[in-house]
């Protein structure tokens, strides 16, 4: 298949492309740790390019992704099929998607976290939005000014620094 050799190259070394098998291939639009990524799958029944890919939004990688705004990027990806009909178009799909993206996502909440809750600060850049940290509750500038200037700073506390605390 001379598309399979042609997306093989092209995409050497492209770290959001995945060749799932010779007729299936993934594509992350926008890097990783973007709110507004999403991943392409698009795989080749036997008579393409006669008929159209068979594009998934299904991965893993898109569950954040509200299930209208995956519908309205497949659709807008179809369209593109269709115009494409009997081409090679792969590689056109996976660039209209990228050149997209902002289109495609317009809709998409870039807060995807599942409970809504009001007690997270807004406004604290830095504290780095990672799904790991959540469960540690948040503290607040002073709290942590005050925990820094009892280390010294290797980020040992000193010996005695909470005596104080038991005092009061």
């Amino acid at each position: 298949q001379m598309e399979l050799e042609a997306l093989r190259s092209i995409y050497e070394g492209d770290l959001c492309f995945r060749e799932l098998s010779p007729v299936s291939f993934q594509y992350r639009i926008g890097e990783s740790g973007d709110p507004k990524a999403f991943l392409i799958e698009v795989s080749w029944p036997e008579t393409y390019p006669q008929t159209a890919p068979v594009i998934s939004m299904d991965a893993f990688f898109n569950n954040t992704i509200s299930s209208a705004i995956k519908q309205s990027i497949l659709d807008k990806l179809m369209v593109e099929v269709e115009a494409n009909l009997g081409t090679a178009m792969t590689y056109t799909l996976f660039e209209y998607a990228k050149d997209n993206k902002e289109v495609f996502m317009e809709n998409q909440p870039v807060n995807t976290v599942t409970s809504v809750s009001n007690n997270i600060p807004t406004g604290t850049p830095d504290v780095p939005p990672s799904k790991k940290k959540e469960k540690k509750e948040q503290l607040s500038k002073s709290q942590k000014r005050k925990l820094a200037d009892k280390t010294d700073n290797k980020g040992e506390l000193p010996r005695g620094w909470n005596w104080v605390d038991v005092i009061k």
